[in-house]
């Protein structure tokens, strides 16, 4: 009974819609009904600004630390690891799940790579970032946050079957299941990627302009 509520508590906080309450509150629009329609940090990074698109990413974030250290809360489980690491899993996908289907915004929610990646950083910090770490070496080469949440996600049932070697049968094919719930609810951004259609997010254009303003010169010296 005591998971069941915990479950319960860990999707609602996932369900705080951030990008969807930030947008009305402070912009006076649905953040859904602009750009890719997506009530994720991705989205509003388009349409917002980055400034808003990072405090949304790192609040969806922190939904999955909290919902991860609610397993706190029952003590019987600090005597086995793997049980506990287990059923911190569960509350973290809880919030995934609420953050997905948000009970407080008519469940149209986001696609849940923030607050998956909080769970990941609340279980396991050193896995977390070193998908931390492709994500941003991507991000800086392609500006594609889609892109660069695919191949983080990915490169997440390789450190943990292969690099760490976590000993955990459920962690172990919590790994994989992540990886292809991301492919899958990015199923839209690699049709888009694979078409050459897809936004880049608005960072490191000064880097951009550098780069065009000297192959301009060297055009100009041919």
């Amino acid at each position: 009974m005591n998971e069941l509520l915990l479950i319960i508590l860990a999707y609602l906080i996932g369900s705080i819609p951030t990008s969807v309450w930030v947008s009305q509150h402070f912009f006076n629009i649905d953040i859904r009904d602009y750009g890719s329609g997506n009530a994720g940090a991705t989205n509003t990074y388009r349409v917002l600004g980055p400034k808003w698109g990072t405090i949304v990413m790192l609040t969806d974030m922190l939904k999955g630390i909290i919902a991860v250290k609610l397993a706190l809360l029952l003590p019987e489980y600090a005597d086995s690891e793997v049980n506990l690491q287990n059923l911190q899993t569960g509350l973290g996908l809880a919030a995934v799940i609420g953050h997905i289907f948000p009970i407080w915004a008519d469940f149209r929610g986001g696609k849940g790579v923030a607050t998956l990646f909080g769970l990941v950083l609340g279980i396991s910090p050193w896995t977390a970032l070193s998908c931390v770490g492709i994500f941003t070496l991507v991000l800086y080469l392609t500006r594609f946050v889609s892109l660069s949440s695919i191949l983080a996600s990915v490169a997440f049932p390789v450190f943990i079957l292969v690099i760490f070697n976590v000993d955990n049968p459920a962690y172990r094919v919590f790994a994989i299941a992540v990886a292809l719930m991301v492919l899958l609810t990015h199923q839209k951004n690699i049709g888009r990627l694979l078409r050459g259609d897809e936004s880049k997010v608005p960072i490191l254009k000064n880097r951009d302009r550098r780069r065009q303003r000297r192959r301009d010169a060297r055009s100009g010296h041919l």
